[in-house]
């Protein structure tokens, strides 16, 4: 695994700093980008860290340029990750003809299906190298790991969150894609990343993952959903959490609220309270 890192940008933000990096991805076979930012922090200390998944479209920059969550990580005391949203220039025949599908939209699976299997590995990348490459570069603590996400990534951080409990010790997201086997953005980017076999896709679905590991796991989750997204029914699906009544789950809706920025920005300080209360109260220091 390289552990090489390229610094493509810096910038002093509320008493840290926003970096950008690029890297040669092991798991993709391609360069990978990624952003952290670093709250004020003591040379020897190891600080919780919280990753960010971004949604269809979106890159390494959007979460940081865009969320306002700055502020927040820096009084919490929390490093945020945000990873780019799929591998790029893969020269994948087809790769940038569709916004939802292909380059930005890696859905965070591990592709099986040729071609797309040779580079789309983001679900081993965003549980397995990275945060490998975080903790051996950054001052973060490997055992106060917590994840959020929106919309795609918000699909992609309740599945990591599921399918390793161990690892991530909060899991939270905004308007997440809930049952992608089921929506027409999961549906199509399942078939050509994992195959016409539907059985393949369950271990990426949010609502399955839920029903197979309740009363085995107690990791708390919270989603917050907004009641004026146009995306809500067709693609979402998120009035179908509410019937599965899992403790572990603390599902919000809100009034008013769309798919946007400005959905997450009003509501993202309160995600990082939730993972920093959480990772210290699992994890102290």
């Amino acid at each position: 695994m390289t552990t090489e890192l390229e610094l493509l940008e810096a910038h002093a933000c509320f008493g840290g700093s926003v970096q950008r990096y690029q890297h040669y991805s092991e798991s993709c076979h391609a360069p990978m980008r990624f952003s952290v930012f670093l709250p004020p922090h003591r040379a020897d200390q190891r600080l919780p860290v919280v990753y960010f998944l971004a949604g269809l479209t979106c890159t390494e920059e959007t979460f940081m340029i865009k969320a306002g969550a700055q502020r927040y990580a820096a009084e919490l005391g929390l490093i945020l990750v945000a990873p780019d949203t799929s591998p790029r220039q893969t020269g994948i025949p087809g790769e940038d003809d569709d916004w939802d599908f292909g380059s930005g939209a890696g859905f965070y699976v591990d592709a099986t299906a040729a071609p797309w299997s040779a580079h789309y590995q983001m679900h081993r990348y965003v549980t397995e190298e990275l945060p490998a490459l975080i903790d051996r570069h950054f001052p973060a603590n490997p055992q106060q790991q917590g994840i959020c996400g929106h919309s795609m990534g918000g699909h992609g951080a309740l599945v990591c969150g599921l399918l390793h409990p161990d690892q991530y010790r909060s899991i939270s997201a905004f308007a997440p894609v809930c049952a992608p086997s089921r929506s027409p953005w999961g549906q199509k980017a399942f078939a050509a990343y994992l195959g016409p076999d539907q059985r393949r896709w369950r271990s990426y679905d949010t609502l399955a993952l839920l029903k197979d590991t309740a009363g085995t796991t107690t990791t708390p989750l919270l989603v917050d959903q907004g009641r004026a997204d146009p995306f809500l029914e067709a693609e979402l699906k998120t009035r179908w959490l509410e019937e599965l009544k899992d403790d572990r789950l603390t599902l919000r809706w809100q009034e008013g609220y769309d798919h946007s920025y400005f959905f997450i920005a009003s509501f993202i300080g309160e995600h990082l309270a939730f993972h920093a209360r959480h990772l210290r109260e699992m994890s102290p220091v």
